[in-house]
């Protein structure tokens, strides 16, 4: 897969919670942001500092850590990754020992239905295993909304969900083709995109507006050249 075929992987939470969200933002280049987006990215950016790094006794952290899966065709960056020494971790470079890294992605709010979240997490893992050869049982999701860490392990079943995640992402974006919208759920009043995704839906009252109007002018009328 070549790198212009990558796709984002924050794309893998787009096309499980709505894949014709995932067509507009990632095939249509459609994004409008609300209060909620604003919020989770302010939150990103303040995590996404390349060149911060701390050390901790046997704690190494960074963040904004690029990453990539040739075998998911995915791409994008780790909030943070910590690194601790563990005899199953790997060499760094200016560094002594081994070191295991755990990635550590951010969200706004508090821990939501679905598996939305951590399939993106579990994707920035097999990111990291891909390129650094080293297998990863764990992260963490921090809330920003309850301000604590949530424990992710990887196993078969989310590392499955991810391989299907990113193969449905391909498939729309290999077709070309926009999904149809859906009827609008709850999910769907907290979306940026509604307006973009279901223009119809305010038009359709709007629609009924006009042709009722129209129809008592046009009785009207014919009643006045009578």
């Amino acid at each position: 897969m070549n790198d212009d075929e990558l796709i984002q992987l924050s794309g893998l939470q787009h096309v499980m919670f709505c894949p014709r969200q995932f067509a507009l933002i990632h095939m249509e280049q459609v994004w409008h942001e609300n209060r909620l987006t604003a919020q989770g990215r302010v939150l990103h950016d303040n995590a996404h500092d390349p060149f911060f790094t701390e050390k901790r006794k046997d704690l190494l952290i960074t963040r904004a850590v690029p990453v990539v899966s040739y075998t998911l065709g995915v791409s994008g960056e780790c909030d943070v990754v910590e690194w601790r020494n563990s005899d199953s971790g790997i060499s760094i470079d200016g560094r002594t020992g081994l070191w295991q890294p755990t990635p550590i992605e951010y969200k706004r709010g508090k821990p939501k239905k679905g598996t939305f979240d951590e399939v993106q997490l579990c994707a920035q893992a097999i990111c990291l295993e891909e390129m650094l050869g080293v297998h990863i049982v764990k992260g963490f999701l921090y809330y920003e909304e309850i301000r604590s860490r949530t424990e992710v392990f990887f196993d078969g079943v989310l590392r499955g969900k991810v391989t299907e995640a990113a193969e449905a992402a391909h498939r729309i974006l290999e077709s070309g083709i926009l999904p149809a919208p859906d009827r609008p759920k709850t999910q769907c009043r907290n979306c940026s995109l509604i307006d973009e995704c279901m223009p119809t839906a305010k038009a359709k009252k709007s629609a009924k507006e006009y042709i009722r109007t129209r129809t008592k002018e046009m009785i009207y009328e014919d009643g006045m050249s009578n």
